[in-house]
């Protein structure tokens, strides 16, 4: 009855698993302030989703996109930048897109025609047209321009938006392609078009369009040295941390409750059911991680071939993907400078009521608690990894645990 075709969980940045759990305040964020603002012809920011691998902000955001897309919104695919590449030409290939699904090469207005041509240039060159003087406008703003006539086209129709997703953004490290796509993208969240209303009166209104930047949190400082009070007008940023247990346990009610629906192989259909003690296991085991909680439950699933998983299949999954889990911590750790590794070392040596900044900095030898200071602020404000509070906590659990205790080993 368990097989791959029947799996619900995926583990992994390229998909939307159907198991879903949490992150219920940005879900809402999009559809109660992002998508009804930005319709309405208010003002409202672009948002950046930034936090370490394996917390979802990639598939988070695909998941708004999908629901973008099931209500009739233009929506562009995942733009994900790879190291080295020229963002101006992925983007400007996605706007175009964009003034495909809006109609707008069918328009015979010159000013458009002309707009598209040029972002034709820019899907073909890039960032090079600046270097070479080329006529026209320049990349950024032919793309700016471009974006405004999709908004004027979605404000036509009046209930669809444009969504923009670019994911992995802190590979971009052109400071040049870097300042043009934010100026390009932050004037178009900020670009005002008169309209009629009734009564006719004209008004000012935003434009019908959103921008989702996904990546890790070295983007922070990227955009904050280079953009400053500019970037932070047009985009709210938001670091992701671990999901609460609550609503891990919540997403897997439904096996405990009602079971999965699966096919029967006969063309019927069964249930696949969990038992309580096996979800809290799940639970327990993935430390808050949606990327561990996706793969202890693909494994839960594979460990056995029966109608109800149990608490034993969840550990013997787990053994299996131990190595996985334990990869993917190391990872995280080994990409954060020395001094971060040193005060998270030295922390998670500590009881928990024992940690606060004074002992922290002893165990990390240094010889001023104020040393530590600004290590334990990235840490918290921009990694999310830990929380400053009386006393300091780990919001990252899966590293405390990897960094305190045999985890994850079962």
């Amino acid at each position: 009855m368990r097989d791959a075709l029947d799996n619900p969980f995926s583990p992994g940045s390229d998909t939307i698993p159907e198991v879903w759990a949490g992150r219920t305040e940005q879900l809402s964020d999009w559809r109660d302030v992002v998508r009804p603002r930005r319709l309405a012809g208010l003002p409202e920011r672009g948002r950046t989703i930034l936090g370490e691998p394996g917390l979802g902000k990639s598939t988070l955001v695909r998941r708004i996109a999908q629901e973008a897309t099931r209500s009739g919104d233009w929506v562009t695919p995942q733009l994900r930048i790879p190291a080295g590449a020229d963002p101006l030409k992925l983007v400007a290939d996605a706007v175009l897109k964009l003034a495909a699904d809006a109609g707008l090469p069918a328009s015979r207005e010159k000013r458009i025609s002309d707009t598209i041509a040029r972002v034709q240039a820019v899907a073909v060159s890039g960032i090079s047209l600046t270097i070479r003087g080329a006529d026209g406008l320049e990349p950024y703003s032919a793309l700016t321009q471009l974006l405004i006539e999709v908004g004027r086209a979605a404000i036509a129709r009046r209930d669809v938006i444009a969504l923009i997703h670019i994911d992995e953004i802190q590979n971009i490290t052109d400071e040049r392609a870097l300042s043009q796509l934010l100026i390009a993208l932050g004037d178009a969240l900020t670009h005002e078009v008169e309209v009629d209303v009734p009564g006719g009166a004209r008004v000012n209104r935003s434009l019908p369009i959103a921008v989702y930047l996904t990546g890790l949190p070295d983007f922070e400082d990227m955009a904050g040295a280079r953009k400053g009070a500019t970037f932070a007008r047009r985009f709210k940023t938001t670091t992701l941390s671990a999901i609460d247990d609550e609503d891990l346990a919540e997403a897997l009610q439904v096996f405990v409750l009602e079971g999965w629906e699966v096919s029967d192989g006969n063309g019927g259909t069964a249930r696949i059911r969990m038992e309580p003690d096996a979800a809290a296991r799940v639970v327990d085991i993935c430390r808050g991680e949606p990327f561990l909680f996706q793969l202890a439950g693909e494994q839960a699933w594979y460990a056995g071939v029966g109608a109800t998983i149990t608490a034993e299949e969840v550990l013997r999954g787990w053994r299996g993907a131990q190595r996985e889990a334990t990869a993917h911590v190391e990872r995280i750790l080994e990409r954060l400078p020395a001094r971060e590794r040193l005060l998270l070392q030295a922390m998670a040596e500590l009881p928990a009521e024992a940690r606060t900044l004074t002992r922290i900095a002893e165990g990390m030898g240094l010889a001023k608690v104020t040393d530590a200071g600004p290590t334990s602020q990235r840490l918290d404000t921009v990694r999310g990894i830990i929380d400053r509070g009386k006393p300091y906590s780990f919001r990252h659990r899966a590293v405390e645990a990897y960094l305190s205790s045999d985890w994850p080993k079962v």
